[in-house]
Order: structure tokens, then C-alpha cells, then sequence
């Protein structure tokens, strides 16, 4: 398994876990790290669910503008660039994973952190968690796909005021909005999120992997595309292990033991 210099991946029990390991600067991702992020999740051998989270008392605290002067991210040119060619890079391929991905924020998920940890099938915050998107206060906008989540997660009210007003939102008025799955006590959150990310990993992953495509698709297309989309899914799910693997375990009323196959 490669070693990074601003993550740690970890993989036990089918559950790939990526922690942000940069806590003396509240895991603020530098460019490096969004590359070392991508590489992680080109080598999931064996994984069927990620967990992401992050080390000390932040979960991301945004992208890093105090990096060095060689890879800076100051400046709308050399912003667009960073964008370009990591962070969304990053963002895409949390989007396509064929498995689901599970998000524990322990404190801030600011600007970019905020996407990455909205970017999950199911965030999980701890009650001195939140979500910030803070672009207003230095005089720039969202990116990492920020205003498309917000605005489906919460609806434009809300993404406008969590976009213009720069205000903190917290784990319970988080879940209160719909914007993540669940908040619990900050001592029980890697608890919850471990044993979601477990619950996942022993779940049919190809059908699960259907269902991450289609729900992206289905909140950019037509209800006819949608039934066409879940046709073809049905397909691919029906001819998998853990089809065949259900069905005999409905017959015998018995608990499916899924391979991820």
C-alpha cells in the first residue's frame, strides 16, 4: 500500500478508510493532497465502501492558501488551474466510484472540505461539526461543485444562504435540512460511521454501485431516461453473484451472505 505524505489509507474488513492528515492545519487540502486523495482511490483492492474523515479537530478546513509559492492557488488564473487539474479531478472521481462513500466530519468541512464531505452517500457530522461555505468572506465563489450539490441537497433558499451569507451550519441543522443523513454526539461519530461503512461493505456493491449512477443521473434527466437507466441497471444487477446469492437466500429465508461480486 503507498505511503502519503498528507493522508493515510487503511483498508480492514472490505472498508477503505481515508483519513486527512494534516491536523496542524486542520487537514486543509493542498493541492498535494487532492492528488494523494486520487491516488488512494485508484488503489481500493479488496475495499467495497470508503470512509473519509479526518485527523484531529477538523474534518477539511478548505483548500490550502498558504501552500507554497510553486503550488499556491492564489489568483484567478492559478485558481482555475488548481481546479482543473486537482481538485475537480478529486470531485469527479468520488462521483463515479462503483461503491458507496461514507463521510465522518469531526469539526469544520470548509470550502472545498465542505464539498468532499457533501460529496458521500451519506455524511454523518458530530454536533460541533459543520459546513461552511466561507468563498464570500475573501471575495470568491464556490467551486467543487458546490452550487450543483447545495442547490439539490437544501434547494436554492438555502444554498443561496449557506453561498452568500457564508454562515456556519451545524450537524443538527444540518440533518434538520436534509443536507447530511445523520448528527450524533461528537464521542459516537467514528462508531457510527465505522459501523455504516461496514453495514455497506456487506452489501450486493454492484447493485449499490447502479443505484449512486442512477440517482446522479436521474437529478439532470427525464423520467423516461430515468426508467430506460434503471432498465439497464437492472441488467447489470441481475447478472451479478449477489443476485444469485439473494435470491437463493430468499428462498431458503435465510440472510444473504454477499461477495461484492
Amino acid at each position: 500500500m503507498a505511503d502519503y505524505e498528507n493522508i493515510r489509507l487503511e483498508i480492514a474488513d472490505a472498508v477503505a478508510t481515508i483519513t486527512l492528515d494534516k491536523p496542524e492545519r486542520l487537514n486543509a487540502c493542498s493541492l498535494d493532497m487532492a492528488d494523494e486523495i486520487i491516488d488512494a482511490l485508484d488503489h481500493l483492492d479488496g475495499a467495497r465502501a470508503v470512509l473519509i474523515t479526518g485527523e484531529g479537530r477538523a474534518f477539511c478546513a478548505g483548500a490550502d492558501l498558504q501552500a507554497s509559492a510553486q503550488s499556491s492557488i492564489t489568483g484567478g488564473a492559478r485558481s482555475y488551474r488548481a481546479l482543473q487539474g486537482h481538485y475537480n479531478p478529486l470531485m469527479l472521481k468520488l462521483a463515479k466510484l462503483d461503491f458507496p462513500v461514507v463521510t465522518a466530519v469531526n469539526g469544520p468541512a470548509a470550502g472545498v472540505g465542505c464539498s468532499i464531505a457533501l460529496a458521500s452517500d451519506f455524511a454523518i457530522a458530530g454536533k460541533s461539526g459543520y459546513f461552511l461555505q466561507a468563498f464570500v468572506n475573501i471575495g470568491l465563489v464556490p467551486d467543487g461543485g458546490a452550487s450543483w450539490m447545495l442547490a439539490r441537497l437544501v434547494g436554492k433558499a438555502r444554498a443561496t444562504q449557506m453561498m452568500m451569507l457564508g454562515e456556519k451550519i451545524y450537524g443538527e441543522q444540518a440533518a434538520d435540512w436534509g443536507l447530511i443523513y445523520k448528527c450524533v454526539e461528537d464521542d459516537a461519530l467514528m462508531d457510527e460511521a465505522n459501523a455504516l461503512a461496514t453495514r455497506l461493505a456487506g452489501m450486493p456493491t454492484v447493485a449499490l454501485g447502479v443505484m449512486r449512477k442512477n440517482l446522479a443521473e436521474a437529478l439532470d434527466g427525464d423520467y423516461a431516461s430515468a426508467l430506460v437507466r434503471e432498465a439497464e441497471g437492472q441488467r447489470r444487477a441481475g447478472d451479478s453473484d449477489d443476485a444469485k446469492i439473494g435470491a437463493i437466500a430468499f428462498l431458503k429465508k435465510e440472510k444473504a451472505q454477499f461477495t461484492g461480486k
